[in-house]
């Protein structure tokens, strides 16, 4: 696949097929500037289009801007159009040195993320900023049920953060591995007391290999507490062989 193309404004012309670069746009209180990669299937639909949005956005496409291997949503969402309708995706770069902060909803008492969190200000910066702008040029269903928001690791915690406080506009999550044990496990006190919306599907999962099964153990009592508020919103998968690796994210995210 070629390098994504650069796309500048907010009204974007994205081309299906390929991955394109949106912005760099300037987030209130958030140094530098941040990129956006948008992926429109080739068999997207004219009318309106279900949403996937991503955190990490370095790593959601292809191999060259990943830390450690990119896990190629484009070809698992062309796969998808065979039986479903595929949705659009939207990647939002990290910030770098900030990404823990910023993906972190939680106070950070020690280690590289140290001080609040602040994925609430950077959530709510794409839930009234950037998500309106993008949903009418790339033909994007509002429908909080046809929009899913995920990530991996911090960007699980985060995916799990902002369905949680804005329902409303993210009806599913997937969350793989998510790093619910920031801030002393805060997300499942969090969540505790959070209600579910009637249309809430939350995916969540962990490999074996991680945090030597603590991770297992903890993302499982979360999945559990969602089953309580809600039935069978909740799908939660061990992943036999998973580590806290790209390469097991790139093999579950189909």
């Amino acid at each position: 696949m070629r390098p994504p193309d650069r796309v500048l404004g907010s009204a974007p012309r994205v081309e299906p097929g390929r991955v394109h670069l949106l912005g760099p746009y300037e987030i209130p209180g958030f140094p530098g500037k941040r990129h956006v990669r948008a992926y429109v299937p080739v068999r997207a639909r004219a009318e309106l289009r279900p949403l996937l949005f991503m955190f990490d956005g370095q790593n959601v496409f292809d191999d060259a801007p990943s830390f450690a291997g990119g896990w190629h949503a484009h070809a698992a969402v062309e796969k998808l159009a065979k039986t479903v309708a595929p949705p659009v995706v939207l990647a939002i770069d990290h910030g770098n040195g900030e990404r823990i902060r910023e993906l972190s909803p939680f106070e950070m008492k020690r280690g590289p993320g140290a001080g609040p969190g602040r994925a609430t200000e950077f959530v709510r910066w794409i839930v009234e900023w950037l998500l309106p702008r993008t949903r009418t040029s790339l033909h994007i269903d509002s429908d909080p049920r046809r929009t899913v928001v995920g990530g991996s690791s911090m960007g699980g915690l985060a995916a799990l953060f902002a369905h949680l406080e804005h329902p409303e506009v993210f009806g599913g999550c997937l969350a793989m591995s998510p790093s619910i044990w920031v801030a002393e496990r805060a997300l499942v006190e969090h969540a505790r007391h959070k209600p579910l919306a009637p249309w809430s599907r939350i995916y969540i999962d962990a490999g074996k290999k991680e945090q030597r099964g603590i991770l297992e153990r903890d993302t499982g009592q979360l999945a559990e507490l969602f089953r309580n508020k809600s039935g069978d919103c909740v799908l939660f998968r061990v992943d036999a062989k998973g580590a806290h690796r790209e390469a097991d994210w790139r093999r579950r995210l189909p």
